[in-house]
Parts: structure tokens; C-alpha cells; sequence
């Protein structure tokens, strides 16, 4: 497995998505499976998971050790095609899809930018699904369309310390100390123990207590 960013290790995580141009295409149709699905931030729709966590989307697939039906790609397409904004199946196919180098993993019915696009369509007040596309894209070095979705997880969630803190570390490799200096006086007021952002700062002289 290739080595992860810090930003990817702090989400629990070569094309950038861009919002509306999957829509566009027929081999991406939109999320609409709320009869054994749903929104994965719906405590109601949550109830519907037992099936999904228990056959497909178990502890070994999320960890990406084996699938339970055949490939990975196909646990965890099963479980994004009942809970589109499953945060933590998305995380685990951004992950497969580093480990793979393609955007389309093994056994995936959809490529990885059309898996974050439904779930984007669905519910685009869900702050969890742009940090770990944000986190996704940073890793293929795509930082300008990372930036765009992690201030809008940002924006949606501002009390939320790991989405400023995350968001820092991009505004560090931009060189836009101002905007890194605010993010992380942000994220360690909200009570965000990891150093590494302001290391990062310490370093670049850019560090102020």
C-alpha cells in the first residue's frame, strides 16, 4: 500500500472529480435507493445498515483484506448503492483506489468520481463526504480541487476541529500562511491534539503562540 499524506491519515483515509460532470454521464445515474437504503446521517435510515455492515461491508472489507462476494470493489459498490454518503465505505474505496492506482477498483460498478458525485447529488449538506473527497484528491496531488472541497466541508461544519485542521495542512502546502495560521488556531480550539499542523508552521516560521 502506498504511504498516506498526513491528511489522508488524519481522514481515516489520476483524475479530480468535478461536481455535475458525472451527472452528465449515463453510466453514472443518481442515488435513489430509499426503500433499503438511504442517508447514512439519518438515525432512521441508519437502522437499515444491519444487512448492508453484516454481509458486505464487514470489518475485513473496510480494512480491505478480502471481500465477501468477490472483489472489495464489489462490497463496498454494494453498500454506496444502499447508503450512497457512507462515509466510511467512501473512505474505504478512496483507499482502494490509491492502492489500485485506478479510479475504478476491481469489482466496482462505478469509477471512485462517480461514487463521490452521487453521493455529493444526494446530500450536498454532508460536510463528512467533501472532507474525504478533499483527502481523495490530495493524494493524487490534485490540491486546488482538494482545497475547494475541504473549505466547503469547512464552511458546512465550522465547529468541526479535523475539518479545520485538515484543511490547514492544505493552505501550508500553499503557502497561505494567513489562512493555515486561522485554520489551526481553529482546530486546537476545538481540541485537536495532532502537532502536525503546527509543526508545519513551526517549521516554515510561520508559528505563532
Amino acid at each position: 500500500m502506498p504511504p498516506r499524506s498526513p491528511l489522508i491519515f488524519a481522514l481515516l483515509l489520476a483524475l479530480p472529480l468535478l461536481h455535475g460532470a458525472a451527472h452528465a454521464r449515463s453510466d453514472c445515474p443518481p442515488f435513489n435507493n430509499t426503500i433499503t437504503g438511504g442517508d447514512y446521517t439519518n438515525p432512521e435510515h441508519r437502522q437499515k445498515l444491519d444487512v448492508v455492515e453484516r454481509f458486505h461491508f464487514t470489518p475485513q472489507v473496510e480494512r480491505l483484506e478480502r471481500g465477501q462476494s468477490g472483489y472489495l470493489g464489489d462490497d463496498i459498490g454494494y453498500t454506496l448503492d444502499h447508503f450512497a454518503n457512507h462515509h466510511r465505505a467512501l473512505a474505504s474505496l478512496a483507499r482502494l483506489a490509491l492502492r489500485e492506482k485506478s479510479s475504478r477498483p476491481k469489482g466496482a460498478k462505478y469509477s471512485i468520481e462517480c461514487y463521490f458525485d452521487r453521493a455529493i447529488r444526494f446530500r450536498p449538506d454532508d460536510a463528512r463526504v467533501r472532507a474525504i473527497l478533499g483527502g481523495y484528491l490530495l493524494a493524487l496531488g490534485h490540491e486546488d480541487a482538494a482545497l475547494t472541497q475541504l473549505e466547503e466541508a469547512a464552511r458546512l461544519e465550522p465547529r468541526n476541529g479535523m475539518n479545520q485542521y485538515n484543511l490547514g495542512l492544505v493552505y501550508v502546502r500553499k503557502k497561505d500562511f494567513d489562512k493555515a495560521r486561522e485554520a489551526a488556531r481553529l482546530a486546537y480550539e476545538l481540541g485537536v491534539p495532532l502537532p502536525g499542523l503546527k509543526n508545519k508552521l513551526a517549521a516554515a516560521g510561520q508559528w505563532r503562540d
